[in-house]
């Protein structure tokens, strides 16, 4: 099997590296995808949307040599859920976080109602692009973002890489996502989301995440027919916090499998 991975916003598939490391080092092949405009060039003529990312990635998907297991997290979560759900893709397997950003009654938190709102999104950005990595400030100000994101990566190389990825494009590619999703991920996509997957899946629960609800988050699972497992103690950057405890709990999930 291969494990294909995807990173949310305002990130790139350099949080990965710590799970890909101790996977590979026990021979399992692993991909990580970087979207369009996050460390990766943005074709000319793409939007950024959801559903534009959505249709990038069952592309994608189609293109890697099956069978998959494919992991998501945050926007990547919500991605890799539309594409298992609504697309003919090679995947054998599927695990995502942040279920409850999925449900029906999500309300996009802060700095997304931020994002969403022309002329306040863009003046962010831009401060969040403009920003040092140890600017600190306020949490849901634009230094307090970027300096939580690169303090939590792991190695300072992997902080200059995902440093050196936000940029303009990044900012407009976000800013295009958040906006295409209204009121919220469900509100196009909740009729493929509101059934049992035919692939079977894992919802993930950093327990120290308060961006994901935990009881929005198991009914998502339920209604999924997914299986659940706990990262006690992790924040929403788990997979570069603790990558042994992610990788236990991915391939106990995997060996469960046909």
């Amino acid at each position: 099997m291969t494990a294909v991975f995807l990173h949310g916003v305002p990130e790139t598939s350099v949080i990965w590296n710590g799970v890909r490391e101790q996977l590979e080092g026990d021979g399992m092949p692993t991909v990580a995808l970087d979207l369009p405009g996050f460390g990766a060039p943005k074709p000319a003529g793409f939007g950024a949307s959801k559903d534009e990312y959505s249709q990038w990635l069952a592309e994608t998907l189609r293109g890697i040599d099956g069978p998959i297991d494919v992991v998501g997290h945050d926007w990547g979560a919500g991605l890799v859920l539309r594409a298992v759900t609504a697309f003919d893709v090679p995947v054998r397997s599927w695990a995502v976080d942040c279920a409850s950003v999925m449900h029906r009654d999500n309300v996009w938190h802060d700095m997304a109602q931020v994002w969403r709102t022309p002329g306040s999104g863009e003046e962010w950005i831009a401060a969040f692009v403009a920003a040092e990595g140890g600017a600190g400030g306020q949490p849901g100000e634009p230094g307090w973002l970027k300096s939580a994101l690169l303090a939590s990566c792991p190695t300072p190389a992997d902080a200059r890489q995902i440093d050196a990825s936000i940029d303009e494009v990044m900012g407009e590619c976000i800013l295009a996502l958040y906006r295409s999703a209204t009121p919220n991920i469900f509100g196009d996509w909740g009729a493929e989301m509101s059934r049992p997957a035919a692939i079977p899946g894992l919802v993930l629960r950093a327990t120290a995440d308060n961006s994901d609800d935990p009881a929005r988050s198991a009914e998502m699972a339920a209604g999924l027919g997914a299986r659940t497992a706990e990262l006690e103690g992790l924040n929403h950057w788990w997979m570069m916090e603790d990558p042994a405890a992610t990788v236990t709990a991915l391939r106990a999930f995997w060996a469960s499998l046909p």
